[in-house]
């Protein structure tokens, strides 16, 4: 959750640096569009849409490349929405940040039957770091770029962000630095580069850790609802069946699987009409009406 929203915040913040890095061209007129796309909105951990004057720009950070649905299927779906949507050319790119052997990574195309969509695939530890370190923007990826001496470089990223000369930008720049780091580095060498109070001082900390307490608020209520449906269900079960057990006697199997499967709902309809049953075969009739 926090490296989603740090780097949500550097691309919405610097988005002229990730398409001078990514796109190789130069934009000044851009427009953040929103993460959620019409029809059945869908929104993936990490993904912002950057619009130009000539195309957008669909960028996708993936900690891990493991992804429900897969992530070429979420990528065409994304192309779909996106181009039907707005009707322009779409350049996406996966940026994957931490390092693995997994073959998921290489994979930069969906593939079915009668339909290919392709799209790039960046592996940001492959990539040199030096054009990586020359936007404050991009200075907390060049963490995790390629490198034989990952001390070094995390060294010489510390030192372009000390020379930051905007107070402020210099802070936000610290943190998510410190805060994508610590993705492939141990926290007692970050200390000893970056500051560690900028953690505690800065306001887009704050704001990343504010954002990311309440998507995991939401998630919890979330979830809690949906427990708290489940349970209910379950009360609800145990009532039914024990007041089946004594209006017809003992059920038997194939009619208590069943009625394992039966919805809230179902089963608050049932517990209302089982006292008009006289035996199963009343039970079975009313199973039959509400599968039919």
């Amino acid at each position: 959750m926090t490296y989603d929203n740090t780097l949500k915040y550097l691309v919405e913040q610097y988005p002229e640096d990730f398409i001078r890095y990514l796109l190789a061209s130069e934009a000044t007129d851009i427009q953040i569009l929103k993460t959620e796309l019409n029809q059945e909105p869908i929104r993936a951990d990490s993904v912002t849409f950057l619009q130009t004057a000539s195309q957008i720009l669909h960028l996708e950070f993936q900690t891990l490349p493991a992804s429900t649905p897969p992530l070429p299927l979420r990528m065409l779906d994304y192309w779909v929405r996106l181009y039907r949507q707005y009707n322009c050319d779409i350049e996406q790119i996966v940026i994957f940040l931490k390092p693995t052997t997994s073959e998921a990574v290489f994979v930069d195309q969906f593939t079915a039957r009668n339909t290919t969509h392709r799209y790039r695939v960046i592996r940001i530890w492959e990539q040199d770091p030096e054009p990586l370190l020359l936007s404050p923007g991009l200075l907390p990826l060049a963490t995790l770029a390629r490198t034989d001496s990952p001390q070094s470089l995390l060294q010489q990223v510390a030192v372009q962000v000390s020379m930051i000369e905007e107070e402020a930008t210099k802070q936000s720049i610290s943190v998510c630095t410190q805060l994508l780091a610590g993705l492939v580095f141990e926290p007692e060498l970050i200390r000893q580069f970056l500051r560690r109070e900028d953690m505690r001082e800065s306001a887009i900390y704050q704001e990343i850790l504010e954002e990311g307490l309440q998507e995991g608020r939401q998630r919890g209520i979330e979830q809690g609802l949906e427990q708290g449906l489940e349970q209910g269900r379950q009360s609800e079960l145990r009532l039914v069946m024990r007041l089946l057990n004594r209006r017809l006697g003992s059920i038997n199997s194939q009619l208590q699987s069943r009625l394992q499967e039966l919805s809230l709902a179902h089963l608050e309809n049932l517990g209302e009409v089982l006292l008009d049953f006289v035996s199963e075969a009343d039970l079975m009739n009313w199973l039959n009406t509400i599968e039919n």
